[in-house]
């Protein structure tokens, strides 16, 4: 099993920054990547950001130039910075981690962090 401890999220005003944390502990094995999604209620969840192990990115179209994915491979920690926060980026935050395991592929989730954008 893997453990993903999430922090950073809060309320913060529109054009504020925010930075997410995501630590994962347990039976790391093979990741493939690391990344964020975010959901608000009564939506479907939706990626922000991934980053593989060897440091590629993919950032949905509404926060590109305004997020930044980074991780720790030594500590299996990913962050997100997120700059430029609009009130549209409201949501409920979660850490992923997809990795492989002998002959299986598995995806872990975190609990989810709150963040929230006055405007």
């Amino acid at each position: 099993q893997v453990q993903l401890v999430e922090s950073g999220g809060g309320l913060v005003q529109a054009g504020g920054s925010l930075r997410l944390s995501c630590a994962a502990s347990g039976s790391i094995f093979s990741i493939n990547y690391m990344g964020w999604y975010r959901q608000a209620p009564g939506k479907q969840r939706e990626l922000v950001a991934t980053i593989t192990s060897g440091g590629s990115t993919n950032y949905a179209d509404s926060v590109k130039g305004r997020f930044t994915i980074f991780r720790d491979n030594a500590k299996n920690t990913v962050y997100l910075q997120m700059n430029s926060l609009k009130p549209e980026d409201t949501d409920v935050y979660s850490c992923v981690i997809d990795q492989t395991e002998g002959r299986l592929r598995n995806r872990y989730w975190g609990r989810g962090t709150q963040v929230t954008v006055s405007s």
